[in-house]
């Protein structure tokens, strides 16, 4: 069985409980690493000077405490093989499914593909705000 490595608990234990409780019930199945949970100010604004992210400071819900966002990838990371991404993301939607957490993953995006980045929802869709 996987696990996480000490660095992915400690990005994952930014996040917002619920979803600490998705991805530790993912590792038990799947392979990945936390890469990101929350994202201060300067960190915030690199991501978007670098165009990783369409927020700003404050507009992120990487940037609540706890964050109600977390970048996770499938391991070992190729970045360049899209469809595993997904393959990945349609599990971690459906274990969120499974656990009646809403969740929304940024390769449903419109107009910005963020395969890593998966936000709360309540179930109907709607953003969380904490």
């Amino acid at each position: 069985m996987p696990t996480f490595s000490r660095r992915s608990l400690d990005h994952l234990d930014t996040c917002h409980f619920e979803l600490q409780r998705l991805f530790l019930e993912v590792i038990k199945e799947r392979d990945c690493t936390i890469l990101q949970g929350f994202r201060g100010k300067d960190d915030q604004e690199k991501a978007f000077n670098e165009g990783k992210s369409k927020a700003h400071w404050g507009q992120s819900k990487h940037n609540y405490s706890p964050s109600c966002a977390v970048d996770v990838m499938p391991y070992p990371i190729v970045w360049s093989d899209i469809p595993r991404v997904r393959e990945f993301s349609e599990f971690v939607k459906n274990k969120a499914k499974e656990m009646n957490i809403g969740l929304t993953w940024g390769g449903d995006f419109r107009g910005f593909f963020d395969g890593p980045h998966y936000e709360l929802t309540d179930t109907s869709g709607s953003v969380i705000a904490k």
